[in-house]
């Protein structure tokens, strides 16, 4: 079976959100855990759009942000 961003992306309670709207959100949200950080980094990844290059980044400086940062 294929990979693609639609298959790898997280399950969200709003279906209708697409995978840049979940980045930045999870991206402002600092209660989000690790685990749901990195599936979107992975959705992300698969997703070889240059339109995502500029979340990616914004992405990965989250996702080693201290936690009292």
């Amino acid at each position: 079976m294929p990979t693609t961003a639609e298959t790898l992306a997280p399950s969200s309670p709003c279906p209708g959100k697409s995978l840049q709207q979940q980045v930045a959100e999870a991206i402002e949200d600092r209660a989000l855990p690790i685990s749901r950080l990195l599936r979107l980094m992975w959705a992300l990844d698969a997703d070889h759009s240059p339109a995502n290059q500029n979340l990616r980044a914004r992405l990965r400086a989250r996702i080693g942000e201290p936690l009292g940062a």
